[in-house]
């Protein structure tokens, strides 16, 4: 059954269900000033934590390589009050370049849970991450998150759309950050 329905579409960011547990968030960020293709790498993903403080209560962002990092993420728990546990992710990370793409491709690590990580906060079980970042010019990147969760998992309507405001709150922050840096 096909439910494609946009969940949240505003400010150039875009979130949609493609199906269920299968989501999907567009954006650009433009920056006349850098070659943004340069900065594409585990950085930008500890600077997406570090501008949103308010959203995670724990991360830890491992590289071991330059194509390759582990990353513990303890979400701040929004929906406690309605009964919701409190979720974290674990997973490898692998960094994939061609010459106009950027791609990271996630699994989560499901051997032990990590250090650290409340005893009732659930596994946010995902089947597929992939952070496409296609080079649209050297000043000019598109970014398309897809996100497939387990079957496991399932979200009310309205807290995918509060889901929506979150994450849009996460990027444009980055955006806005990333299209003010001038060197």
């Amino acid at each position: 059954m096909d439910l494609e329905t946009v969940l949240f579409n505003k400010d150039n960011f875009k979130f949609t269900r493609v199906n269920q547990n299968h989501y999907i968030i567009e954006f650009t960020i433009e920056n006349n000033n850098i070659d943004l293709s340069k900065i594409i790498d585990f950085n930008l993903i500890k600077l997406i934590y570090d501008l949103n403080t308010d959203i995670y209560e724990k991360v830890s962002l491992e590289k071991i390589n330059d194509e390759n990092a582990v990353e513990i993420l303890l979400l701040k728990n929004f929906f406690e009050d309605i009964g919701f546990p409190q979720h974290y992710c674990y997973v490898n990370i692998n960094k994939v370049v061609n010459d106009n793409c950027i791609q990271f491709n996630t699994e989560t690590i499901q051997t032990h849970r990590p250090e650290g990580i409340p005893p009732d906060a659930e596994i946010m079980n995902i089947s597929n991450l992939t952070t496409k970042c296609d080079i649209i010019t050297q000043h000019k990147l598109n970014f398309t998150h897809t996100v497939i969760f387990e079957s496991t998992l399932e979200f009310p309507l309205f807290v995918e759309k509060m889901i929506g405001i979150i994450l849009n709150k996460i990027f444009k922050r980055v955006k806005q950050f990333i299209e003010k840096v001038t060197i």
